[in-house]
């Protein structure tokens, strides 16, 4: 029946109208008349009943009187709490006011008699921003509430600040104190912002006296002006200059005044750099104005006129007349300076006209010698082959000639008749070099070229020299690929070769080889010759330059020039180490090419021997001169060969019909006659025989694509003059190495 988490002033009302319906129900009972026993057992026990629930009724108002003194208590302290606050307070459940202090309600005075419980939150800021003591209403709206509300729970939701009547200011903020509870906080801030303002206030102050201070110390005259002309500040610099009285220049005159007072007594000699119309239409066309004037003192002074942001203006003039005076001085210094240039420049323009007739003859010299240095180049390039073919017949014939007067009164003459020839022979080929290297168009073709192949067949086309001059001729094996021109390398390596046997005595050594040194190699001759001195090391590289200990006839020293043109033209490095009778060492640094390890396409021994046993082979030959082919066949014939001598491809087509069998090997010149090439006849004869013909170019022709087509189709070039020692090899290697296969086709 009684609820026991009801509160206990409702239990206690509960209990009471129980004690009364047990009351009347035992009154109602006596009257009924019923036993007299029974209803005194029954009165006890309602007696019973009654004091059992008189004392729950004590108990329970005693805890109710106990917890109602607990809140007067509580709300006591809070109200002492809210009126001890030195800012207002109130506090809103479910929008409406319940609690507040005294200053929130006296705050303003015209809404004291608003502030009541229940109050709508809503109403009070109508109310607030309807009150007459309140100066800035702008911050306080409705929708401070709604952002109070959508604020999270104990957090500032919102604040604003307010100034009221008598220079009050107030910060108000409201605060989220639970679901439904929001509390107005009301804080004067009023020295707080009298105070910034007095130190605002100061700080301008300070400023102002600073800046008048700075102009006051300033070398030119400022004097500023607001909007409407009128003076703000000014430094005695700017009296001073213009000459204008001390109380004329106040604060708050106007420019139109002291405009007047310069006019009036003639400051100012130019009358139109007063006009101020004109000044303030170029100030707000151009935000400036610069005007350069003389005063009536004799200075002569700049004035600049610059608009400030709020419209108004400065005024600057400085005095410029010392730099005026030097300026005119400067001037009639240039106006002289002007008519000795003058006077000058007609004697430099007659120099210059007989200089350029100069240059211009000098032009011409230039051009005739560039022309003739390419007729020389042309010429030679051209006669190259020319002299190439009698050269190659001679050195045939004098090998035929000195074979034939072997052990004969004739072999000494021979021989000295070999050596005078090889000497011209590499005369011309340095020369040809030199020319090449020397020539307008690029001479070196830089490929991947193998060192090993190289290296080998220098030293087999020497190894007959240094057996003559018995020296030890030997090569440390080296397969690397390096970035060069390979027919320039070769000469290169070749003269430094050549060089050391001829400079080493009986009984020396000379040693080729190269070291690894990280990504490029040194390719090394050594030698145990006479040796190079220190001063002569510096200059062996020149033409026509030989060390001093060198004897007489030993060359024209060339080959060492060719040696330092060529790695100058590939980008290699070319140096020398010698000592005097110790010997000497000549290197050559080149770029190792990366990643290239495939084998030499031309597998040929380095040295064939050469000896009396009959060539058993039929060779067909194809060269257009005739001494050349004579020279050759006595060759050929010599070592035992049958050989079929033609000048033509057609000649070789029908020599081949008449033998009815192709021959075992062709050797071709490159120029034939008119349009035949070596070419034409190479393919022309493997197209008639149906086989892989071996064949062997010998030309004069140096070209690197002439190289690359023979290894396309499968013969070999040889440059003239041709080596013997190295041809008989080749035509005993190519023919033992033949093997069918079909005809190239030329493309």
């Amino acid at each position: 029946m009684i609820n026991p988490d009801d509160p206990l002033d409702i239990q206690v009302a509960k209990q009471a109208r129980i004690i009364d319906a047990l009351v009347q129900r035992a009154n109602r009972q006596h009257e009924l008349g019923t036993s007299a026993y029974g209803a005194f057992q029954q009165a006890i026990a309602l007696q019973g009943q009654i004091w059992a629930k008189t004392r729950d009724l004590e108990r329970a108002s005693t805890e109710l009187e106990q917890v109602r003194l607990e809140r007067e208590r509580s709300r006591r302290n809070l109200a002492d709490a809210l009126a001890a606050m030195e800012g207002g307070f109130a506090l809103f459940t479910d929008g409406r006011l319940e609690l507040w202090n005294d200053l929130f309600q006296t705050l303003l005075p015209d809404l004291a008699d608003r502030i009541l419980p229940g109050l709508k939150i809503e109403r009070y800021f109508e109310a607030l921003r309807s009150s007459a003591h309140l100066r800035t209403a702008d911050p306080v709206t409705i929708e401070v509430v709604r952002e109070a509300r959508r604020a999270m729970v104990g957090t500032a939701a919102l604040s604003f600040t307010c100034e009221l009547a008598g220079d009050r200011w107030y910060q108000f903020g409201l605060q989220r104190t639970s679901e439904t509870g929001i509390v107005i906080l009301q804080t004067e801030i009023t020295g707080i912002v009298r105070r910034n303002r007095s130190e605002k206030e100061n700080l301008i102050d300070r400023q102002a006296h600073y800046l008048q201070a700075a102009f006051d110390n300033m070398g030119s005259g400022i004097c500023t002006f607001s909007g409407d002309g009128a003076v703000l500040m000014h430094n005695d610099r700017f009296r001073d200059l213009l000459g204008l009285p001390f109380t004329l220049l106040q604060k708050g005159r106007a420019l139109s005044e002291i405009m007047g007072f310069i006019q009036t007594n003639g400051l100012i000699l130019e009358s139109q750099a007063l006009d101020f119309e004109l000044w303030e239409d170029r100030l707000n066309r151009q935000g400036r104005v610069r005007k350069r004037m003389r005063h009536v003192s004799g200075r002569m002074l700049d004035l600049h006129a610059h608009r400030l942001p709020d419209r108004g203006f400065i005024l600057d003039v400085r005095d410029v007349t010392l730099e005026s005076r030097l300026t005119e001085m400067l001037e009639k210094r240039v106006e002289e300076r002007t008519e000795e240039l003058t006077h000058t420049n007609r004697r430099l323009t007659a120099q210059y006209q007989a200089q350029a007739r100069v240059e211009e003859e000098l032009r011409i010299a230039k051009e005739k010698a560039e022309a003739a240095v390419r007729s020389k180049t042309r010429f030679l390039a051209a006669a190259s082959h020319d002299l190439l073919q009698p050269i190659n017949a001679a050195k045939l014939l004098i090998s035929t000639l000195s074979e034939l007067a072997r052990g004969g009164t004739l072999a000494p003459t021979v021989e000295r008749l070999e050596g005078s020839f090889t000497s011209i022979e590499q005369l011309l080929h340095a020369l040809l070099d030199i020319s090449r290297l020397d020539s307008t168009q690029s001479a070196v073709s830089p490929s991947d070229v193998s060192l090993g192949p190289l290296m080998r067949g220098i030293i087999a086309d020497q190894a007959p020299l240094a057996a003559r001059k018995g020296v030890q001729l030997d090569i440390v094996p080296c397969s690397v690929f390096v970035r060069s021109d390979p027919r320039f390398l070769l000469r290169s390596i070749q003269n430094l070769v050549v060089n050391a046997i001829q400079y080493t005595d009986r009984g020396g050594r000379v040693l080729v080889g190269c070291r690894r040194r990280g990504d490029e190699v040194v390719l090394q001759v050594w030698d145990t010759g006479m040796g190079i001195s220190k001063e002569d090391q510096t200059r062996i590289f020149e033409e026509f330059t030989r060390a001093d200990n060198v004897p007489p006839g030993s060359g024209m020293g060339l080959g060492l020039s060719i040696v330092d043109r060529t790695c100058r033209h590939l980008g290699h490095k070319v140096a020398v180490r010698s000592k005097p009778g110790v010997g000497s060492v000549f290197s050559i640094t080149m770029a190792v090419v990366p990643g290239i390890a495939r084998p030499c396409a031309d597998r040929r021994p380095v040295a064939a021997e050469t000896g009396p046993a009959d060539m058993d082979l039929i060779v067909l030959l194809v060269e257009n001169d005739a001494d050349v082919l004579f020279a050759t066949t006595q060759k050929l014939e010599s070592w035992g060969a049958s050989v079929l001598a033609v000048s033509s491809t057609a000649a070789a087509l029908q020599a081949v019909r008449d033998i009815g069998m192709p021959p075992d090997i062709l050797l071709a010149d490159y120029q034939l006659d008119g349009s035949d090439t070596g070419l034409e006849a190479i393919r022309a004869l493997r197209q008639e025989t149906g086989t892989s013909l071996p064949a062997i170019m010998i030309t004069a022709d140096h070209s690197a694509e002439l190289v690359r087509t023979g290894a396309r189709m499968g013969f070999t070039v040889l440059t003239k003059p041709v080596e013997l020692s190295r041809l008989r090899p080749l035509i005993d290697w190519k023919t033992r190495a033949r093997r069918s296969a079909p005809a190239e086709s030329l493309q």
